[in-house]
Order: C-alpha cells, then sequence, then structure tokens
C-alpha cells in the first residue's frame, strides 16, 4: 500500500495545499523526539522537492535545538477529508531567521503571522504515500485564533523576553539558535 516517490507531484502538491494539518518530526542524535501540529496557512510548496514553513514563537522550540545537530525532518499530512491517505515529506531542513538575507522573500510567501520566528527550508529526499483508511473523517470548522492573538498583546520587547525564557533551550537542554540578543536591542 505505501509507495515511495523521488519528488512530490502535481497531484501530491494540491493535496498539500488542501491541507489544514500538518505534523513536523525532528530528534537528536539523543534526548526526545519532538513531533509538533501545525496549521495558520503556514506551509509552501516550493518545488517538486523543496517546502517551507513558517514557524510562531510558541512554548518550546524544539526543532531549532534538533536541526542544529541534525538537521533531518519529516512532514506528515493526514486526510481528515475525502480520500483516505497519509503523505510523508522525508528530508533535509535549515533554519531561516530574520536577521538572515532570505528571510524576507521566504516570509513574503506567507501571510503575516504575528510572532513569526524561522522558516524552515526542507529539502525532500524521499515522498511516501500510505493508505491512511484508519484516519478518522474529521470536518475542518476553521482556525483557531488563540496564538495570534496572544502574539498580538505583546509588544516586540514582550516577545523577545518570551523567546528568551522559553526558546532558548530545548526542553532536553541543547541550544536552539535564537539570538542571545533580543532582535528589539539595537
Amino acid at each position: 500500500m505505501a509507495k515511495q516517490l523521488p519528488a512530490i507531484s502535481d497531484h501530491l502538491r494540491a493535496f498539500i495545499e488542501a491541507q489544514h494539518l500538518y505534523f513536523v518530526a525532528t530528534a537528536a542524535q539523543d534526548g526526545r523526539v519532538n513531533v509538533s501540529p501545525k496549521g495558520m496557512d503556514s506551509l509552501r510548496v516550493l518545488g517538486q522537492n523543496r517546502v517551507a514553513w513558517l514557524n510562531v514563537t510558541g512554548s518550546g522550540n524544539e526543532t531549532a535545538a534538533h536541526l542544529l545537530q541534525l538537521p533531518r525532518m519529516t512532514l506528515m499530512f493526514c486526510a481528515l477529508e475525502g480520500p483516505p491517505l497519509i503523505l510523508r515529506l522525508y528530508g533535509t531542513a535549515r533554519m531561516v531567521q530574520p536577521v538572515d538575507a532570505e528571510w524576507g522573500d521566504l516570509t513574503a510567501l506567507f501571510p503575516p503571522l504575528p510572532g513569526a520566528r524561522q522558516v524552515y527550508v526542507l529539502e525532500v529526499d524521499l515522498v511516501q504515500t500510505s493508505c491512511g483508511m484508519a484516519v478518522p473523517l474529521m470536518e475542518y470548522q476553521g482556525d483557531r485564533n488563540d496564538l495570534n492573538g496572544w502574539a498580538l498583546q505583546k509588544t516586540p520587547t514582550g516577545l523577545d523576553d518570551y523567546r528568551q525564557q522559553k526558546n532558548i533551550c530545548s526542553i532536553d537542554g541543547f541550544p536552539t539558535g535564537l539570538p542571545a540578543e533580543p532582535a528589539t536591542a539595537s
């Protein structure tokens, strides 16, 4: 039932672009594996073997810490509506931060999201589909706006302070690569 493909086909691209939810998985050599759900119109297919997703400030920053040690990443999409399908994109990822030259071009691909912290670019080396016949059917009702509301209530300095307190290290104590100096300190 599973099929392995070298690239994202037009059919799979359309499937990805129709999804409201996807999952990101990363792991360092040691410590915990991280699987994180994502939404908010935060992913773009850039080509047959490249995707980017915009990450916003949250309670942790595991993906960043893991990629600094081991740049592998898996993205998973599940058909919660329509015909069953599970799609996984495997590859090597890198982090782009606001101080990096690519930041403006990459973030321009997305709607403005308050608290935007990083863009991850995944170079896909394997695409795998599987049946998804055991995944439940669920109806999409809309995006939650809670995280955006939280970020909008913070000042830029407040977001920097939060990141310094909560996002500098992973739960396993690994550095995440965020600047030690807040972005607003100039």
